[in-house]
């Protein structure tokens, strides 16, 4: 079942020609798009399916600094600023708010780690707090426990993951960008080398510059141009429980299972790391390369099934551009949650919150997470097709980053200082000198 989305109206038929298309309209797309917009670039952005109806609305909707690896820190850290700036100045409403994010542990080695972090953030001029026991139990004092210690980050908050991708669209529209929703894009046209066009299920637009914000489609998608990106999507499962009657955490990690509320008072419950690995012709061919990541999650990942085949999203194969494409067959992956891991996650809510059990379950669903062998976002140029931007594989960090990555590869778009230092993302990382070279397929 896919979880609640708000649906915003769009035109069905895209320009003939824009500054910049953006293809996806995931929360990376929208941000995108929106900065471009403001600075008066006409584009369009187009869509297989709906706005913001994959991974940007099956998310946790953390918006957090906390923990982030030092190469996202940055972008993690202007992201709250513009999650609260979109809001003044677009009026449209995403559900952010910094609630501050509580993380309890009584696990001396996690602890360790945490105030590890806390130590290299201050550096960063981020705030964090550890907390003692003392701290940890009464901040924790809806489960009834007491704890040996956590974190509080009051800085860090949350956004609605139902509201945000389609609040960004609507303030793109009022912008002037142009916004197709069930307009897959197909493949990019080139002229001399350099992008001329993108190819959709309507028709070509021409344009000078195309970013690819695909999600859990992007590498498939570069494998048509001749570009090995590699890229790996795990199964994750969530489900929702109703309001209680007293208000607990709006923001909790523990390692048995986290909570987070949503605005309308429901309750989205997930268990960090907890994922299915379904195996599919591109998940073999990377799997080297994920090898790392995979042998340090072995606890939490868990042998999947047929959800990766039956998505296409992860073909080897080529596909016409003037014929229907996988994206059309599948316009929103909408994988079946694993009920295994649903049940577990449940019950050890209710355990960790004894309030959740007068809530009944009202919904679970499952996301494919499109993560990168170092766990960090792909955001560049590639140097072989001038005019192509890459931004994919945000590894489960992406909802909370969007504003900030949207505002950097619309930086790259036109020539602007970029909001952060671009080069930790660069792409061409994951395959060295041969990056942008036709693969060896």
């Amino acid at each position: 079942m896919s979880p609640p989305l708000h649906h915003i109206n769009t035109s069905p038929k895209p320009p003939a020609s824009a500054d910049v298309v953006v293809i996806g309209g995931g929360i990376i797309g929208v941000f995108t798009a929106y900065y471009l917009a403001k600075r008066g670039v006409s584009v369009a952005l187009v869509e297989k399916g709906r706005i913001g109806a994959e991974q940007s609305s099956r998310n946790w909707g953390w918006c957090r600094q906390q923990n982030r690896d030092a190469r996202e820190l940055p972008m993690a850290s202007k992201s709250l600023d513009l999650w609260e700036r979109f809001a003044a100045e677009s009026g449209e409403d995403t559900g952010f708010h910094r609630c501050g994010l509580l993380y309890l542990s009584n696990d001396e080695a996690e602890l360790s780690r945490w105030s590890s972090w806390r130590d290299f953030a201050k550096t960063a001029g981020v705030t964090t707090y550890m907390l003692n026991s003392r701290q940890a139990t009464q901040r924790g004092q809806a489960t009834g426990r007491a704890w040996k210690g956590g974190v509080f980050s009051p800085t860090d908050g949350t956004a609605d993951p139902a509201k945000a991708a389609p609040a960004v669209a609507a303030a793109l529209i009022k912008l002037g960008g142009s916004v197709h929703q069930n307009c897959a894009a197909r493949g990019i046209e080139t002229e001399g080398g350099r992008v001329s066009g993108v190819i959709t299920e309507a028709g070509v637009i021409k344009t000078r510059t195309a970013v690819l914000a695909g999600g859990a489609w992007a590498s498939s998608f570069c494998r048509q141009l001749g570009i090995r990106f590699p890229q790996a999507s795990i199964r994750q499962s969530i489900l929702s429980v109703s309001p209680v009657e007293h208000r607990l955490p709006d923001a909790l990690f523990t390692a048995g299972v986290s909570v987070t509320r949503r605005n309308d008072g429901r309750y989205a419950l997930a268990i960090s790391g907890r994922a299915r690995v379904d195996v599919t012709p591109q998940f073999m061919r990377f799997a080297p390369q994920f090898v790392p990541m995979f042998a340090k999650r072995w606890r939490s990942l868990l042998p999947g099934g047929l959800e990766g085949v039956r998505g296409g999203h992860e073909t080897l194969k080529r596909w016409r551009l003037d014929a229907p494409t996988p994206m059309e067959r599948v316009r929103i992956l909408d994988p079946k949650p694993d009920l295994a891991t649903v049940r577990e996650t449940h019950r050890r809510a209710v355990e960790l919150l004894p309030e959740l059990r007068e809530a009944r379950i009202t919904d679970a669903w499952a996301g494919f997470v499109d993560s990168t062998p170092d766990g960090v976002p792909g955001i560049g140029e590639v140097p072989s097709i001038p005019g192509f931007i890459l931004a994919a594989g945000f590894s489960g960090h992406g909802f909370g980053i969007g504003p900030g990555a949207g505002h950097l590869i619309a930086d790259l778009a036109t020539g602007a200082e970029p909001i952060v230092d671009p080069l930790p993302y660069r792409p061409e990382r994951f395959s060295g000198s041969a990056w942008g070279k036709v693969a060896d397929f």
